[in-house]
């Protein structure tokens, strides 16, 4: 029973990716992208102009968080192990073809994330802390006129909110290249997780402000160290990416052609799971934001959804098919440590501690997340609850293997996708730019 397990999930996880997410990600960010008439490519530099300005905006007493603070916290949850490790299993299975599907994902994607921000914004309310709560939770409520739809999307956050896939890669990481205990290394994490969600967003923020910035510009100045050495192979990298995404293309060792089908789901499938599209969890974040220009703040995603795709996730694509490592049959999760191996020394040093602290602002950014819904749902014992709950889920899919904790998270976040949707095509005409 145990040992079909794994393909259980395997079979759900596409069935639901396959027939219900994709193509709502696909239909409905095309609706928003047309009814803005190209908002993400009109405004973008508006949106940039908005970051700098955020930047020389004091804090200051008013209710709610800074909007920087709010948008590295969402970040937190998006440029993560999921743009270095679970984005690279898109190539793995689906071939270089995948990578035109995750850009195509955060094109029209971006519309769709924009939409549950603008909405988890305008109908968010006052809490006791001086601050927002908001989200699907409150936006669907208003949608269906009942709390059904509110309480499942809270419930399934919750499940989401336990990161166990990019707390599994950081144990295994860390455990294999540095030979320590990894139930040392599981419980030392979750004392961190704790410790930076107790302060809530507010916390999570300042912690991602500080990782983000300091990991892009490494990663990605290696990145283009790599490119540059290989600068000749880029055009046949790029046929190899638009022909693919129609064709399909052999992937790992024993893999006998993946269809076109199967490159395009593989591809919309970790492009959304890498950028959070669609499942809610960034509409709870940025509710927290001080300001009051819904737009303004609710634009800001276009940028998050640009650095965590065409920056972080091309660039850890790009490193494994230059160097051509993608065919390697190993966990994803070395791909691209392989890659810069072969050009940087000490690397199973390094990755490590990058996977570690990305991992860690993820991880703590959707905990804060779960740690809302549990309030909502129970007012007076969620949070106590959701912190047992945590620990039990974390400490049990430490042992599991990696794609395991990675279907889990997947399959919730297709259900999430699903049922927030639709609330949000419900409320569609009250969307506005």
């Amino acid at each position: 029973m145990f040992e079909s397990f794994p393909g259980v999930l395997d079979q759900i996880e596409n069935f639901i990716w396959g027939y219900f997410a994709a193509p709502i990600i696909l239909l409905l960010g095309l609706y928003f992208t047309f009814k803005s008439n190209f908002f993400q490519f009109r405004k973008f530099p508006a949106v940039v102009r908005t970051f700098i300005e955020f930047l020389k905006l004091h804090e200051n007493k008013q209710r709610g968080v800074h909007p920087l603070k709010v948008f590295f916290a969402s970040v937190g949850g998006c440029v993560g192990i999921g743009n270095i490790v679970s984005i690279c299993t898109a190539i793995q299975i689906g071939g270089p073809g995948a990578l035109f599907w995750i850009w195509i994902t955060a094109i029209v994607g971006g519309m769709l994330k924009y939409a549950e921000v603008f909405l988890g914004l305008r109908y968010r309310i006052a809490n006791d802390q001086g601050g927002y709560n908001g989200g699907p939770m409150y936006y669907l409520q208003k949608a269906f006129k009942t709390k059904w739809a509110a309480n499942a999307s809270a419930l399934l956050l919750c499940v989401y909110g336990i990161e166990v896939y990019q707390f599994n890669v950081i144990i295994d990481s860390l455990s294999t290249n540095t030979h320590i205990n990894p139930h040392v290394i599981a419980v030392l994490l979750l004392a961190l997780v704790i410790l930076a969600c107790s302060g809530g967003v507010r916390r999570v923020g300042a912690i991602s402000s500080a990782i983000i910035p300091t990991f892009m510009v490494l990663f990605v100045s290696m990145g283009t160290w790599v490119l540059f050495q290989n600068i000749e192979k880029v055009p046949h990298i790029l046929y190899e990416v638009f022909v693919g995404a129609f064709t399909g293309h052999a992937a790992i060792g024993g893999f006998v052609g993946s269809i076109f089908l199967l490159t395009m789901s593989q591809g919309i499938k970790r492009g959304a799971y890498s950028s959070d599209v669609g499942i809610g969890y960034a509409s709870v974040i940025y509710s927290e934001s001080s300001v009051k220009n819904l737009p303004q703040q609710a634009s800001l995603v276009l940028f998050d959804v640009f650095l965590d795709t065409f920056v972080i996730c091309t660039t850890s694509l790009g490193l494994i098919l230059l160097t051509d490592v993608w065919h390697e049959p190993v966990n994803a999760s070395l791909l691209v440590q392989n890659a810069l191996s072969q050009y940087f020394p000490y690397m199973h040093f390094f990755m490590p501690l990058f996977l570690f602290l990305l991992g860690y602002s993820t991880i703590n950014a959707f905990i804060s997340v779960g740690l809302k819904c549990a309030d909502f749902l129970l007012p007076v014992v969620g949070r106590k609850l959701y912190y047992g709950y945590a620990v039990v889920m974390f400490l049990i899919f430490s042992f599991v293997d990696t794609l395991q904790a990675q279907a889990v998270m997947t399959i919730a976040g297709g259900l999430l996708l699903i049922v927030n949707c639709w609330g949000i095509y419900r409320l569609r005409h009250e969307v506005t730019y």
